[in-house]
């Protein structure tokens, strides 16, 4: 199992929301297809057929938890874990 199906795992599970790195939630972003933008500390994701748009904040070195389940339910309803 690589990196990436082992955070979309750990993500999935929602047992560990508020330990998950935000670089690590960024490139998984990415890797998903979603397009990033920058505005000060705000990185903001946008991807096509998906209506919703994620703002994301470091807090830290960790990204903030409302986040990763914000990040959790767009995974689940766009059926995204099975894209890698």
């Amino acid at each position: 199992m690589g990196k990436y199906d082992k955070l979309i795992t750990q993500i999935l599970s929602g047992m560990s929301d508020a330990n998950i790195a935000f670089d690590d939630l960024r490139n998984l972003l990415v890797r998903l297809g979603f397009d990033e933008k920058i505005r000060g500390s705000h990185h903001i994701y946008r991807k096509e057929d998906i209506e919703e748009k994620l703002n994301l904040q470091q807090d830290g070195s960790k990204a903030k938890p409302y986040q990763v389940r914000q990040v959790r339910a767009i995974i689940i309803k766009y059926h995204l874990a099975g894209e890698e």
